[in-house]
């Protein structure tokens, strides 16, 4: 499909899967996986900007991997520290603006620390709008949401009568961000593990069994080309 037949999403979400099964394939730990995992972000997040992406939302840590074994959490963690660091350099070098979303209050304070000074750092850049999901769970953000609706509606702040989807989205992580037009799945898997639950109501899924490591630009060029004839097939709604 030539450049000029193809409608690029305007906002990408990706479930980055299969670090574990990539590290085990070439005998190296888990961590290993996850530490190529997170290399290949930046890669990927330059080739959607460069193909005309402007949002991307990458899951990164969800609610449920806290039942993991604790040496594994403890290396996320510590990856995901390192990584902070380093979006900072990156998000200058390729103009990002960065943003979490999820509940960072169970993350320690360092970490919380680099995130709001990441994203303050981040906040006037003009590139891609890119989303990282951290301690984030669906239900859990529909959860906290529905809390500070009722909590706002029993101080007189909101109304029954006005509460609707528009409402509702305002009150969620994504607040300000369009939802999903496509969303990938690497690894092979095909569920949506309590992701963006709210947000992807009408998006396309892409799953392929590619592990995230090795997701390349041609695998996105190839995600992007399926959704491109979903898309005219569905009249693009």
């Amino acid at each position: 499909m030539s450049e000029k037949e193809r409608k690029i999403p305007r906002h990408i979400a990706i479930i980055l899967d299969g670090n574990g099964r990539w590290a085990k394939k070439r005998l190296l730990p888990r961590n290993a996986g996850h530490a190529a995992g997170s290399k290949n972000v930046e890669k990927i997040c330059k080739a959607a900007w460069d193909m005309g992406v402007e949002y991307v939302t990458m899951y990164a840590f969800s609610t449920e991997n806290w039942s993991r074994p604790q040496s594994e959490v403890d290396a996320l963690m510590k990856l995901l520290h390192q990584y902070l660091s380093d979006c900072l350099k990156t998000s200058k070098k390729n103009n990002m603006r960065v943003r979490v979303i999820g509940d960072i209050s169970r993350l320690d304070q360092d970490l919380q620390d680099r995130i709001k000074e990441l994203e303050e750092y981040s906040a006037q850049n003009t590139g891609l709008h890119f989303q990282v999901a951290l301690n984030y769970g669906g239900r859990d953000e529909i959860t906290r949401a529905v809390r500070k609706i009722a909590q706002d509606a029993h101080d007189g702040k909101v109304t029954p009568e006005k509460i609707d989807d528009t409402l509702v989205a305002d009150y969620l992580d994504t607040k300000g961000i369009p939802d999903p037009d496509l969303m990938i799945r690497t690894s092979g898997e095909q569920r949506l593990s309590n992701y963006l639950l709210w947000q992807l109501a009408y998006a396309e899924f892409y799953f392929t069994d590619v592990l995230w490591p090795d997701f390349s630009k041609k695998d996105l060029e190839k995600a992007i080309d399926f959704y491109c004839k979903r898309d005219r097939r569905f009249g693009g709604i």
